[in-house]
């Protein structure tokens, strides 16, 4: 508890000190809070996103998975493998034409593009209702470690969840008080905890538990199946029946990483069009650390975290791990690790989700002469209210709800990929066909979640149901997204051939591959089929 507490202190004086770390000559600006300026290079980009995209959540889920489902666990690692290379042709595009017009969210981008508010407040407000739960999913991550600490033994409700109003209460502080320069400086604490953990784990663990051939006869054991219901709670090796689920989740979250507002704003925030491309090529190596994450879920089996206790929940799989097998000043510091891993992108992600409120929701449609001072003050009421929600929907809410709503969210926020990636390619599709897409992919992603039941809930309790026409069982939201591809296509052929009005196009080809100091070169008007 000691150590916890002493990393915890720490990074919240990092938090309020950030305010000051390469300060900005008029903090008044939402690019200044919100983006930190656009500022940073390629570590401090490298460390923000892997703070960004690698949370505590995912610290606790995936061991999780694999502790309770065997090897559909693992397929975490190859949708981040896939995803950097899809994103190095993608994303040094979208940070180019963002710098030039000055974008902070790919609804921005989206305005700009097609000329269409209806298809920007779409996207604004998928980012933001995909964002929601994934805030308070990292709530849930402190909260497994405090449960394992013994913290909020209390009957008093008050009492027993006064660590998490108190690190709620941080959080919102210092998020408020620096903006993203709070997470940036921090991220570095986290990842280096994070590092040390997995390193320090899947070496001392396996030794303590006598060598990962122990370790893999144990969950082999775990998933046979039972002799007389011939089933079990997993298996070791994904079988033939799993692989269309495995595959097309693996492929669907790697289209959906990049989309998400928390993964926006961390490669806007980079000062170069090559930091991004770098940091594009050198973030996979947190994926070889996912993979030794995993792993923990199979040496949590071994060392028989849970075993007997049919309610034992899996989330708290990795934590008990930890009390169980390390030193208690080490436990301290992988409990930082994950206590601290959930502040940096909760952070982040009340951040972007306040900064799509703010540019496409307050700005386009409450006050549309907003001042750039306002624009920032409303940002940093809006971040606090996210957080608030956060709080409230893990208070309130089972924990599964938050679980199974981030899942949901997963499958909308894939649905903006089409609008956006498209748009940073082509101006070929018109923007109500894509409006149409969009929410042919919403319908279609919500409705089969709502018929999907887990044992822990009857509704929305997974995120895989047959595909039509091809009748295999895959992720809903990738088969939403090809739906939602085809309706852009077709209404775009048709409104097209009735001459629908274009919306007009505000971007120029060289924008898509400018570099920094090139946003005050003039360009001629471009026509609205341009490129």
């Amino acid at each position: 508890m000691t150590v916890f507490l002493l990393f915890f202190a720490a990074v919240t004086v990092m938090g309020f000190l950030a305010s000051r770390w390469r300060r900005a000559d008029d903090a008044q600006h939402l690019h200044e809070w919100g983006l930190g300026g656009r500022s940073f290079g390629t570590w401090i980009t490298w460390f923000l996103l892997g703070g960004d995209l690698y949370t505590a959540y995912t610290f606790i889920a995936v061991p999780a998975l694999v502790y309770g489902a065997g090897a559909a666990g693992f397929f975490a690692v190859p949708y981040t493998i896939i995803a950097y290379p899809l994103v190095f042709l993608i994303l040094p595009r979208l940070w180019s034409v963002s710098r030039v017009h000055g974008y902070v969210t790919t609804a921005d981008f989206v305005r700009g593009r097609y000329g269409s508010r209806g298809l920007s407040v779409a996207v604004a407000l998928t980012g933001i209702l995909a964002t929601m739960p994934y805030v308070a999913l990292q709530l849930v991550g402190i909260q497994a470690v405090l449960d394992v600490l013994g913290v909020g033994g209390s009957g008093n409700w008050f009492l027993q969840d006064l660590p998490l109003f108190l690190a709620f209460g941080v959080l919102a502080a210092y998020t408020y008080s620096s903006g993203l320069r709070a997470p940036a400086l921090i991220a570095f604490v986290k990842d280096t905890l994070v590092y040390v953990v997995i390193l320090v784990a899947v070496i001392y663990i396996p030794m303590r538990l006598g060598g990962y051939g122990h370790i893999f006869d144990a969950a082999a054991h775990k998933f046979t199946p039972d002799p007389v219901t011939h089933k079990a709670p997993g298996s070791l090796v994904t079988g033939p029946a799993a692989q269309w689920s495995y595959a097309t989740l693996a492929f669907g979250s790697a289209l959906a990483l990049f989309m998400y507002p928390h993964s926006v704003t961390g490669v806007l925030a980079a000062k170069s069009r090559n930091t991004v491309r770098r940091n594009m090529a050198i973030l996979p190596t947190y994926s070889l650390m996912l993979g030794l994450l995993a792993l923990l879920g199979f040496m949590a089996i071994a060392a028989g975290v849970g075993k007997g206790d049919k309610k034992f929940n899996a989330q708290l799989a990795v934590p008990q791990l930890f009390a169980d097998m390390f030193p208690s000043w080490f436990t301290g510091v992988a409990f930082a690790a994950i206590g601290v891993g959930a502040l940096v992108p909760a952070a982040i992600m009340s951040i972007a989700a306040a900064n799509l409120f703010t540019r496409n929701v307050y700005k386009e449609f409450l006050r549309p002469d907003a001042t750039p001072a306002d624009e920032t003050r409303v940002a940093k009421i809006a971040s606090l209210l996210v957080k608030v929600g956060a709080l409230a929907f893990v208070l309130v809410m089972d924990k599964q709800a938050a679980i199974n709503m981030q899942l949901l969210g997963g499958v909308w926020i894939l649905q903006t990929a089409v609008a956006l990636v498209a748009g940073l390619f082509t101006r070929w599709f018109h923007r109500w066909a894509l409006l149409a897409g969009w929410a042919v992919g919403m319908l279609y992603g919500t409705w089969k979640a709502y018929g999907i039941a887990s044992p822990a809930t009857k509704h929305f309790g997974g995120s895989a149901a047959k595909i039509p026409v091809i009748g295999e069982v895959g992720y809903i939201g990738l088969t939403g997204f090809v739906l939602n591809l085809l309706v852009a296509v077709v209404l775009t052929l048709v409104l097209r051939a009735l001459k629908a009005p274009e919306g007009a196009d505000e971007t120029a080809s060289a924008d898509y591959s400018a570099e920094a100091g090139d946003e005050a070169v003039e360009r001629a008007p471009q026509p609205t089929l341009a490129h």
